[in-house]
Formats: structure tokens, C-alpha cells, sequence
């Protein structure tokens, strides 16, 4: 016997408003499950944020690894691996705001928008598919360091400390050229970030030691934001201090988000109604 329903009989389903907390953060891993699958279909950003980093990593063992052991009496790979996993978290983060401008340009992002989906999402998605990104490439290029000489802890929570550092480092990294990337071309924005990562890369505490550089240098270097993170990383795997070095990078990717948050909120609103 079939047995038939009357409207009356069906239940009735409520949706929840777009801007529910369930529904931003169900959109936002829709958002970061969907930008990971790109990067990882696109060869060219998986060489970018994966590989090169492991392969600067043998390159710099090789040719001043020795050189510089010899001068600061550290091994010089936990200096080397921890600048690399933030040199890899900020090439990504430029790699992914130049696939922002090409969502624009392709009227991708603006199609989004007028979906019935959170809309805050497509910013936070993105931030979090970042986050994954740099965890990732932080794994990889610190495995590839173990044969180079670099040594984990003994204890499991230091070691995730260890691991941490490059994705709070990258996360108010991101939200910068997340909001440089809404108000700047393509080309422009290229060129900006590559100073900046020029000099962070040259002149901290990973590359060679405080003591290399000039006196009146030092203090600059010894407090720039990669020289911070870098410090909290050797402490966390070779030994020294944790605690200052630590809190110096939390104040300044607070401080990154800080200034470029509302920025990035705004400009990515902007982005999505004018593309």
C-alpha cells in the first residue's frame, strides 16, 4: 500500500541565515578545501611553495652551511630550516594573492558573491587554506632538513610549538598581502613584496649570525619579524631562549592583522562588487 504525503503532512526546514556562525565556518572550509585543490592541480604553485623551499634548504647546506657552523658555533641548519619554512609561507601568500587577481579578473570572485553563501567566507576560507599550506610546507622542508642534521625534540609539545611558529608567522603575513593584493595591480604588488622579502631574507638571524652584521645593524635585525620567529625556532629545537623571541612574533602578526585586517575586509568586499 503506498501511502501519500500532503504538504501538510511534510517537514517543514528552516535554512539558516547566511550569516550564522555554522554556516560562515562550513562555507569557509567549502572556500579552503576548494583553493587547496587548485594549488595542488597547478604545477607551477607547487614548486613555488613545496618544493623550492626543500630545495634552497640542500642549497644553502651546501654551499654556506659549513661557513657559517664554523662562525656562530651552532649548527647552521636549524638557522637555515626555520628561515626557509618562513620564506615558504610568504612566497605562498604572494602566489595566493596573485590567484585572487585572477579570480577577479575572471568575474569568478564577483560570481561568488551572489551566491547565498557567507560571504565573509571567501576571505577567511582563503586565510585558512593558507594556514594548511604553510603547516604542509613546514612539515616538508623541517623532514628534509633531519638528514641535513637538524634534530626534533624529545617532547611532542615543543615540537608542535616548533611547527606553529611559521603559521602564526604566515597568517599575519597573509592578511598583509591579502589586503595589498585588493588595492594594488598584479605587477605592482609583485614588486612590492619582493623587496620586502628581499630584505627580510638577507638580513636576520637564519641567514648568518647577529654578530655578522654591523653594530649599528644588530638591533634592527635581532627585532625585524623573521629574525623573531627564526630565534623562537631554534629555541624550540636546537635550545636557548622560547619566551621572548616568542612573544615578539605573536606582537607582530597581532600587528600585521591589526593594521591590515579591516583593509583586506573592506578590499575584498570592494573586489567582489566591482569585478
Amino acid at each position: 500500500m503506498t501511502t501519500t504525503l500532503t504538504a501538510a503532512q511534510l517537514p517543514e526546514v528552516h535554512a539558516k541565515p547566511e550569516g550564522a556562525v555554522t554556516v560562515w565556518a562550513t562555507h569557509s572550509v567549502i572556500q579552503a578545501k576548494r583553493l587547496l585543490m587548485v594549488w595542488l592541480r597547478d604545477p607551477s604553485t607547487t614548486i613555488q611553495t613545496i618544493a623550492y623551499p626543500a630545495v634552497t634548504l640542500l642549497m644553502f647546506r651546501i654551499v654556506l652551511g659549513d661557513y657559517i657552523t664554523a662562525y656562530g658555533g651552532m649548527p647552521a641548519i636549524y638557522g637555515q630550516a626555520a628561515l626557509l619554512t618562513l620564506v615558504a609561507a610568504m612566497t605562498g601568500a604572494v602566489v595566493s594573492a596573485l590567484g585572487f587577481k585572477r579570480e577577479k579578473a575572471a568575474g569568478l570572485l564577483s560570481r561568488f558573491y551572489t551566491m547565498p553563501l557567507n560571504k565573509a567566507s571567501l576571505l577567511t576560507g582563503r586565510l585558512l587554506a593558507e594556514v594548511l599550506r604553510i603547516l604542509i610546507t613546514t612539515i616538508i622542508v623541517l623532514l628534509v632538513a633531519v638528514p641535513l642534521g637538524f634534530l626534533f625534540m624529545e617532547s611532542p609539545l615543543t615540537n608542535i610549538a616548533l611547527v606553529s611558529v611559521p603559521v602564526l608567522f604566515g597568517l599575519g603575513f597573509a592578511v598583509m598581502v591579502t589586503a595589498l593584493a585588493t588595492i594594488t595591480e598584479g605587477v605592482m604588488l609583485v614588486s612590492l613584496i619582493s623587496i620586502v622579502n628581499t630584505l627580510l631574507m638577507f638580513f636576520n638571524t637564519g641567514f648568518v649570525p647577529i654578530g655578522a652584521y654591523p653594530t649599528w645593524l644588530q638591533t634592527v635585525v635581532a627585532n625585524q619579524p623573521m629574525s623573531c620567529a627564526i630565534n623562537a625556532m631554534i629555541g624550540l629545537s636546537y635550545g636557548g631562549p622560547v619566551t621572548e623571541p616568542l612573544l615578539k612574533t605573536l606582537a607582530w602578526t597581532v600587528g600585521m592583522i591589526a593594521v591590515f585586517a579591516y583593509p583586506a575586509i573592506a578590499g575584498y568586499k570592494k573586489a567582489a562588487q566591482t569585478a
